[in-house]
């Protein structure tokens, strides 16, 4: 049976645009999923009918409903747009970032720059910022934002955030910089930032500097700041801030308690990780994972399996992440049958395909089973090229099974003995060099060292944290 759209296109195919819009009346109060569909149509046969107040209602009936440019529609956006006699600020600012949301920042910035300068209000020039960095175009973004006649709150926050996404701490840091009036949502821009790029140290003395100008963290400052807690690796500080959500009455939404699970875990507090997580209503992917992880990472192998076939089990379905978190576990406790059957899982049943991370565990698996062979024999028929961190992971289950038949190899696939090369890798030569060591080859043990001093290999030096006070 034909939609009522299609009956529409139809009419007015047919030219019969009185009955077109006749049948819209019948069924205007069931088509309104319908609306971006027919709305072009009927503006068709009002356009061909001169009934401009009957255009005019269509029209507002659509803005009413969400706009043609929320809903991804451009092409009926344009239209309706061309049609308009009167148009605002707020209907270029429409478009572009109608636009803009849809990924065409070319034609964004064609609707930007024909915009009136008298109707180029700040929301104008925000939406086509925004778009620039919603799209990754930081260099864009930076230009038209340097060209504002006046800034607000979210434009500032947007570049610091662009910036951020990009790995460029540097240059959120200079704009956070010149910014005079900062508030909330603007330092939990820059705290965000530094926590997702690693930064945690900078991240925990921003959200400390925050509270010291008076501003009260939020549910996305603890999130931020949780993470950086369990980056470090310090409980105590994750403490303080859970201590700051409890103090300050902040409302456990699926960040933050997350953010908790994670911390706790990373920290090594595997009970109150699993308080918090047990307690929890629904729990999303980032959730499981960080459970998962955590058990793995401080030896509770079994359990972390024992929670990976619950996840299974659950509404929530592993992802990449879950099987690498439970693939580690695996390696660590020695569960290799059970390892491989959930490698297998990854792409037979979820439609998952393995990562060279994926591999690596998969290789350290085998490897600490002593299958150094099978080991080596899945490097060389993997789909994906190995890196160093799997190379690295076979040579040393050559060094813990004493395999120098395997480490060699591994030494002519990467071309270490070439002494010419610069030996950028130490560990993998030190590894080397105590395989031959073991197996009596001194010789070629001392070749390896010899390697390592011309090519000027140097232990990696050590680093240390310095912990911040109160929070």
């Amino acid at each position: 049976m034909q939609s009522s759209a299609g009956l529409i296109r139809s009419f007015i195919s047919q030219g019969s645009h009185k009955e077109a819009l006749l049948l819209d009346s019948k069924i205007r109060p069931e088509r309104t999923h319908q609306l971006v569909e027919v709305i072009p149509l009927l503006l068709k046969a009002c356009a061909s009918l001169c009934l401009l107040y009957h255009g005019k209602t269509l029209h507002a009936e659509s803005i009413k409903n969400g706009g043609y440019s929320r809903n991804g529609d451009m092409g009926s956006a344009s239209f309706l747009f061309q049609q308009m006699k009167n148009r605002t600020s707020v209907t270029w600012s429409e478009m572009v970032d109608g636009f803009s949301k849809n990924g065409d920042n070319v034609s964004a910035r064609r609707f930007f720059d024909q915009t009136p300068l008298e109707m180029r209000s700040v929301v104008t020039w925000t939406v086509m910022v925004d778009g620039y960095v919603s799209n990754g175009e930081m260099e864009a973004a930076r230009t038209l934002f340097e060209q504002m006649p006046e800034r607000n709150f979210f434009v500032w926050s947007s570049m610091i955030s662009g910036y951020c996404k990009k790995g460029l701490m540097q240059e959120a840091k200079s704009v956070f910089g010149r910014i005079s009036v900062r508030n909330l949502v603007i330092w939990n821009a820059l705290i965000s930032g530094y926590a997702q790029n690693g930064f945690s140290e900078e991240a925990l003395k921003a959200f400390q500097r925050m509270q010291d100008e008076g501003f009260k963290p939020d549910e996305f400052s603890v999130a931020s700041a949780l993470s950086a807690c369990a980056q470090l690796g310090s409980l105590d500080c994750g403490k303080r801030v859970h201590d700051l959500i409890k103090r300050n009455g902040i409302k456990l939404n699926q960040f933050v308690v997350n953010g908790l699970v994670d911390m706790y875990a990373k920290c090594g507090d595997i009970s109150n990780a699993k308080r918090i997580f047990e307690r929890m209503s629904s729990r999303n992917d980032v959730c499981w994972n960080a459970m998962i992880t955590g058990l793995a990472v401080h030896g509770r192998s079994r359990e972390a399996l024992e929670l990976f076939s619950q996840m299974e089990e659950s509404s929530e379905k592993p992802n990449s992440v879950s099987f690498l978190s439970v693939l580690s576990a695996c390696a660590r406790g020695g569960f290799t049958d059970e390892g491989l059957q959930i490698f297998s899982k990854m792409k037979e049943k979820y439609g998952l395909e393995a990562r060279i991370e994926h591999y690596g565990c998969l290789v350290d698996l085998l490897g600490r089973a002593g299958r150094v062979n099978d080991a080596y024999d899945l490097i060389k028929t993997m789909p994906v090229k190995p890196n160093d961190a799997v190379w690295g992971a076979l040579l040393g289950a050559c060094r813990i099974h004493s395999d120098a038949k395997i480490a060699e190899k591994v030494v002519e696939e990467v071309g270490l003995l070439d002494q010419n090369q610069r030996a950028d890798d130490d560990a993998h030569y030190v590894i080397l060099s105590n395989i031959y060591a073991a197996s009596d080859r001194w010789e070629t043990a001392e070749k390896m060292r010899v390697i390592m001093a011309k090519g000027g290999t140097q232990k990696t030096a050590g680093r240390s944290s310095v912990m911040l006070g109160e929070l």
